[in-house]
């Protein structure tokens, strides 16, 4: 048996996932297959959705990981590289108290700038960009699986309940302007 490449590996699993999950989705959209009733029957449905976003969490996942990876790696070189340079500039050892502020200084400044110079670095902008993308899509990911499991269970999704959050919040407005108007004029008679 010949060994593999991640990525290989990665399409493996996840053909042999896709064709389980549709294995059982054919299964469970058969009423005679599936006995269930009411939200586990509709979820039993809709599982396949759910397996598919699990998968595509799971590639997501590998490049979120990757792109953590790099940013804390860089963040400790570039740690590691500045305590060198102030373990060489600073004293061994801070006698008194004008020695413990001239280290805080030395080490504050050369903090600064190396960290400065990595975050203004490219590659540490592209990494970050692309860390923070792959999180937005793992969020995406999480939420579409949650609106298929709140909708299997008849419960509003994250979005109709913000409609209703924002209607609430307009009716309030409108309730305290009329509030204010009826005790103006009440004022006046």
């Amino acid at each position: 048996m010949k060994s593999q490449s991640p990525e290989e590996t990665v399409e493996y699993y996840k053909h042999l996932s896709l064709f389980w999950t549709d294995l059982i989705h054919l299964m469970s959209s058969k009423p005679q297959a599936l006995g269930s009733t009411g939200p586990m029957r509709a979820f039993a449905a809709n599982s396949k959705k759910v397996a598919t976003e699990l998968i595509q969490i799971n590639e997501n996942l590998i490049g979120f990981n990757q792109f953590l990876t790099e940013y804390y790696k860089e963040l400790a070189e570039t740690w590691n590289e500045a305590q060198k340079k102030v373990n060489l500039k600073a004293p061994k050892v801070p006698q008194d108290v004008e020695q413990i502020e001239a280290f805080k200084r030395i080490w504050i400044d050369i903090f600064d700038n190396d960290f400065t110079e990595l975050f203004d670095s490219k590659k540490f902008g592209e990494n970050y960009g692309k860390l923070v993308s792959k999180e937005l899509e793992l969020t995406k990911h999480w939420n579409n699986i949650t609106n298929v499991i709140l909708q299997s269970v008849n419960l509003p999704s994250k979005e109709e309940i913000d409609e209703v959050y924002k209607e609430l919040h307009s009716l309030k407005k409108r309730i305290t302007k009329l509030e204010i108007e009826l005790k103006k004029s009440s004022g006046k008679n």
